[in-house]
């Protein structure tokens, strides 16, 4: 089985390693554990006014620092536990990302943790949770809270 887990760098994010770490043992033989960080993208402006200043480089290296320092807390605890994973990082919407990356890797679940905005909140605003829902329809999703 193929997992994927969401990484935001929530605490949220926290509670879904540490829910994934306690229940690993669910998972027959052990699960493939992905983790997968997806940045917002500069403003189009932005980026191209910073892409001439600065570079490609430099913009590609600020998105992966920023990466890092996102998944560095689930890494540890993963790392601490002996579970094996792989981990990347996209630029891009977030729910389009995560689906993109479920259909390219053939994963079985997707496990986030879940801010819990409430209804009116995501009703104006909408959410990365309902997003990946809809985006992953064929997919089950564990969202942990």
């Amino acid at each position: 089985m193929k997992i994927l887990l969401a990484v935001d760098g929530s605490d949220y994010t926290i509670k879904a390693v540490n829910f994934l770490i306690t229940h690993f043992q669910w998972f027959k033989d052990g699960p493939e554990l992905y983790l997968l960080n997806v940045q917002l993208p500069i403003p189009p402006g932005i980026a191209r006014h910073a892409g001439s200043l600065l570079g490609k480089v430099v913009i590609d290296n600020y998105y992966k620092e920023e990466a890092e320092k996102v998944l560095a807390p689930a890494l540890e605890l993963l790392h601490d536990h002996n579970i094996l994973f792989k981990s990347t990082y996209k630029v891009g919407d977030i729910a389009k990302e995560i689906g993109t990356y479920v259909s390219e890797n053939k994963i079985d679940m997707i496990v986030m943790g879940s801010h819990g905005q409430g209804a009116l909140k995501n009703l104006l605003m909408g959410s990365v949770t309902t997003k990946v829902l809809a985006t992953a329809f064929d997919v089950p999703v564990l969202i942990v809270r």
